[in-house]
């Protein structure tokens, strides 16, 4: 999808964010929600330490917060055990993606809060390798 596409279905400010990243990325619509797929994802403390990263924003983003996030194919600690709340998977896009079930304990902030946002958020918590 072209990137004056993409900028149809996300605002603006989470475009320009993905693009700033060097994020390679595919941008979906599926039963309402947006699907924000970032390839080659860095998950140092794990194996594979790349993955492609699935982000589902929710009917009503950016005014709803989104949860969560998938990843394909499969990451596991080092030694081999699942992360922490990640044994669950969903299929989306014809793949059965890992879901990571990770909840942000802060409130959204509409108007405030994007992308840029939530990719912390998630980045934290692989960060955590936990």
């Amino acid at each position: 999808m072209e990137i004056d596409e993409v900028k149809k279905i996300l605002p603006k400010p989470d475009v320009d964010c993905l693009i700033e990243k060097g994020y390679e990325f595919e941008v979906n619509q599926l039963d309402g929600n947006i699907h924000v797929i970032i390839d080659a994802f860095g998950f140092p403390a794990y194996s594979p330490n790349q993955a492609s990263i699935l982000l589902i924003l929710p009917a009503g983003y950016p005014n709803a917060k989104p949860d969560m996030f998938w990843t394909y194919p499969d990451v596991k600690l080092k030694d081999g055990r699942w992360p922490a709340a990640c044994e669950v998977h969903q299929d989306f896009h014809g793949k059965s993606w890992q879901r990571w079930s990770r909840h942000s304990p802060a409130p959204w902030r509409p108007g405030v809060d994007c992308l840029r946002n939530y990719l912390t958020m998630v980045i934290r918590e692989i960060g955590k390798g936990i």
